[in-house]
C-alpha cells in the first residue's frame, strides 16, 4: 500500500511531500516527491495521561470513538478500577485493550487504595505491584499521588517507587501546588512527570528541576490556557492529557482539539506535534511508530495543521477510522463489579444544628481544586438544610463496598435550584456522591444507584433518571456512542436542574478525591488537605 500527502516528520522537524509504502503492518520506504496531495500525514495523536473508567467506556469502546479524532495511543493509569477490583480489574482493562490494535499503554496503580481516610473496594499492595509491573503490557509506575509520603521517604513509599526503577520502569507524577524545594525533594525520588500543574508559575517550578509537564484539559479539569504557553517554551518538557474524559465530550473530539487551540494561540507547529505524539512516545517507550523507516504505520491524515480535521486513521496499516466512522468492531464483555450496600432513607442522611458555623466545599468550574467556606447554614426544623439563596448544597457520600452510615456535607458552586443528582463515579474509591437541595431528592438519587449497582442519576420533583453503569460500577460495554447520547441527555437535565457547571457530574466525582486540595467529602468524613486529615464538619469559628 503506498499513501501520498505531505508528511510531517516530527522527528526531524520537516514538513515535505512525500509517499509511504506500507507492507505487512511497518512503514519499508519514504520518498520525497515533487508534488503530493495537499493533505497532511502526521503521526498520530497520544494522550498522555488519562483514565480510561472515567469516560464511563470500557477499553475497546473508548478505542472505537478516539482514532476518529486520530489518536492512536493513551497512557493509561487504571488505579479507577485498581480501587473497586484491585489487581483483578487492572487485568479486565488490559485483556480487554488487548481486543483492538489501539495501542494503550497501561500503567501499574501506585497508591491504591489513595488515602487511608476512605473506603476502597481492594488493595495492590507491594506484591500485586510487582507482578502487575512484570506484565509487558505495563510500562510504568502510575501517579504517585502520595507526595506526603514521597517527601518524608516513606518506606513503602520509596519501595514502590524504586521497583519501578530497578525494572527500567518512568514513574508518573501527581503533586498539586508542589512548589520549590518541596518540587525538589518530590522529583530528586525518580519522578519526572506531573499533570496537576493549574498555573505556569508551578509549572516552571517543576520544570527547572527537569520535570516534564503535562498540559491537562479534561471534561472537569481545564489548565491548557494557563499552560499553553509552555508548548513554545519547553518544547522537549511538554506533553498534552486529557486525565478525564467523559464520553459526550470523547464523542466530539480529543488531542486534536488541544493542537488545534495550540496553533490557534500562535505555537509553532512541530513543537505542537512533538508535544501530541514524540515525547510521550519517546518517555513511555510506546510501541508506536513515528513516521520513520521500519516503524510500525501509526498515522493519521488530517486536511491541514490548522484545524486538525482527521480524514483517516491508520493503525498497523489498518484503516481504523475515516470521516468520523470507526472501523473498530466492539466487543462483548463480562460483568465485573463490587458493590455491596442497602439503600438508604431520608433520617439516615439528616444532621442536627449544633447552632455552630459548618465547613462548606467550595468548587470552582474548570478546577480539580476546591476552597473552604465557613459560615451558618439553614436550620429546618432542628435540622441542618441547604441554602439555596446562598448555593449552599448536602452533599452526601455513600459507602457502597459494605452497608456504612453516610457522610454528610455542604457545598457551594454547583447551583442546583431543585432536585439531586448522584454519582458512582467519584474518584478514587468510587462510591457513592451526591449533591442535592432537599433529602428526599438526594436518597431517590443515591437508590437508582444502588439498585443499578453502579451509574449516574438524577431526581426531582418531575423526573428520575440513570444511566447504569454495570462494570465495576463505573463503565458500560454498551456502544460507546450510545453511551455518550444517554450522558449528554442526563448531563444537559442535570443543567436544567440549574447547574451552571460545564460538566456537574465531573466536578460531583471529584468532590471525593481527597489527594487535590483544599475540602473533599469521603465515605468516612469531611476531609481537610492541609494536615491531610478527616475534619470536624462543625466549626468553632467563621
Amino acid at each position: 500500500m503506498k499513501i501520498k500527502g505531505q508528511i510531517v516528520d516530527v522527528v526531524a522537524s520537516r514538513i515535505f511531500p512525500g509517499e509511504i509504502t506500507i507492507e505487512s503492518g511497518q512503514i519499508k520506504n519514504i520518498q520525497e516527491l515533487q508534488n503530493a496531495p495537499k493533505r497532511y500525514i502526521i503521526p498520530g495523536f497520544v494522550d498522555a495521561h488519562v483514565h480510561i473508567e472515567s469516560s464511563m467506556l470500557i477499553p475497546s469502546e473508548f478505542a472505537r470513538m478516539a482514532v476518529c479524532h486520530g489518536t492512536i495511543a493513551t497512557v493509561s493509569d487504571p488505579h479507577e478500577i485498581g480501587n473497586v477490583l484491585g489487581k483483578e480489574g487492572v487485568r479486565f482493562m488490559i485483556d480487554n485493550g488487548l481486543e483492538t490494535p489501539f495501542k494503550f499503554c497501561f500503567g501499574a496503580p501506585s497508591c491504591v487504595p489513595a488515602t487511608s481516610f476512605e473506603t476502597a473496594g481492594a488493595e495492590i499492595d507491594l506484591s500485586d505491584l510487582e507482578e502487575i509491573l512484570s506484565w509487558p503490557e505495563v510500562k510504568y509506575l502510575a501517579e504517585m499521588m502520595n507526595y506526603p509520603g514521597v517527601l518524608h521517604r516513606d518506606p513503602l513509599v520509596m519501595d514502590k517507587i524504586n521497583l519501578a526503577l530497578k525494572l527500567n520502569k518512568s514513574v508518573d507524577g501527581h503533586a498539586p501546588g508542589l512548589r520549590g524545594k518541596d518540587a525538589k525533594q518530590y522529583i530528586s525520588a525518580g519522578i519526572y512527570t506531573d499533570h496537576e500543574c493549574f498555573t505556569k508559575d508551578e509549572a516552571l517550578d517543576k520544570l527547572k528541576f527537569g520535570m516534564k509537564i503535562l498540559i491537562r484539559e479534561g471534561s472537569a479539569a481545564k489548565n491548557f490556557n494557563a499552560l499553553w504557553e509552555l508548548i513554545d517554551e519547553f518544547p522537549d518538557q511538554i506533553m498534552l492529557c486529557s486525565d478525564d474524559k467523559h464520553p459526550n465530550d470523547l464523542a466530539k473530539g480529543h488531542i486534536n482539539q488541544l493542537a488545534m487551540r495550540a496553533v490557534a494561540n500562535g505555537c509553532n507547529i512541530m513543537n505542537v506535534l512533538k508535544a501530541c505524539s514524540l515525547t510521550p512516545v519517546q518517555h513511555y517507550k510506546i510501541d508506536m511508530g513515528l513516521l520513520q523507516v521500519n516503524d510500525a504505520a501509526d498515522f493519521c491524515i488530517v486536511e491541514d495543521l490548522v484545524n486538525f480535521k482527521v480524514n483517516a486513521t491508520y493503525i498497523n496499516g489498518e484503516k481504523v477510522a475515516e470521516n468520523g466512522q470507526s472501523f473498530i468492531p466492539s466487543v462483548e464483555s463480562d460483568i465485573i463489579n463490587n458493590f455491596n450496600c442497602a439503600p438508604i432513607q431520608v433520617k439516615q442522611i439528616q444532621l442536627a444544628d449544633k447552632r455552630l458555623p459548618v465547613k462548606i466545599i467550595k468548587v470552582e468550574d474548570g478546577q480539580l481544586v476546591t476552597k473552604k467556606i465557613i459560615d451558618q447554614v439553614l436550620n429546618n426544623n432542628g435540622q441542618l438544610s441547604p441554602d439555596l439563596s446562598k448555593d449552599y448544597l448536602k452533599m452526601v457520600v455513600v459507602n457502597r463496598y459494605h452497608t456504612a452510615p453516610p457522610a454528610i456535607g455542604f457545598v457551594h458552586g454547583f447551583g442546583i435550584k431543585e432536585g439531586a443528582i448522584a454519582s458512582c463515579v467519584a474518584h478514587d474509591s468510587h462510591n457513592i456522591i451526591a449533591v442535592g437541595t432537599n433529602d428526599e431528592s438526594i436518597v431517590t438519587a443515591i437508590n437508582l444507584i444502588i439498585e443499578s449497582k453502579g451509574g449516574v442519576s438524577l431526581a426531582s420533583a418531575k423526573s428520575t433518571a440513570v444511566l447504569p453503569l454495570p462494570i465495576a460500577g463505573i463503565m458500560s460495554s454498551e456502544d460507546g456512542y450510545l453511551v455518550a447520547d444517554k450522558y449528554e441527555k442526563i448531563d444537559q437535565e442535570a443543567k436544567q436542574l440549574g447547574s451552571s457547571l460545564v460538566s456537574p457530574f465531573m466536578t460531583l466525582s471529584f468532590c471525593a478525591l481527597l489527594v487535590i486540595p483544599e475540602l473533599k467529602l469521603s465515605d468516612k468524613g469531611l476531609f481537610d488537605s492541609g494536615p491531610f486529615n478527616i475534619t470536624d464538619l462543625y466549626s468553632s469559628q467563621i
